[in-house]
């Protein structure tokens, strides 16, 4: 089992960058694949990205709104899991969790994951 605790949201202004963490608790944190996840207000939540277990495959959201301007990666040292984003925009703004899943994978599929942190929030002004 894995507890996750993400952190580093805020608010920042249209166009920059901002790099969240997810910290992991627990045992084999390289045995999990793990995938960011964003939720915007009034909407489902929705896959950002994802990254295998050993972060040799990573994966990302085909939507246009998101193409190009994320980055995920991982440290299994330090049991942490990082999204860059860039060139934000309002748009940006949601609550950013972060999921875990037992398997050296990446998946894009919300209820694949039963592992959940608790969420940081984004807000971009326009």
């Amino acid at each position: 089992q894995v507890q996750l605790d993400e952190s580093g949201g805020g608010l920042v202004p249209n166009g920059a960058s901002l790099k969240i963490s997810c910290v992991a608790s627990g045992r084999a944190f390289g045995h999990y694949g793990v995938a960011w996840f964003r939720q915007a207000p009034g909407k489902e939540r929705e896959f950002v990205a994802a990254v295998s277990g050993t972060g040799q495959f990573t994966y990302y959201s085909d939507l246009d709104s998101m193409k190009g301007r994320f980055t995920i990666e991982r440290d299994n040292h330090k049991n942490t899991v990082y999204l860059q984003m860039n060139s934000q925009t309002p748009k940006d703004t949601a609550v950013y969790y972060c999921a875990a899943q037992r398997g050296d994978t990446y998946l894009t599929t919300l209820s694949r994951y039963p592992y959940w942190g608790q969420g940081t929030q984004v807000t971009v002004s326009s």
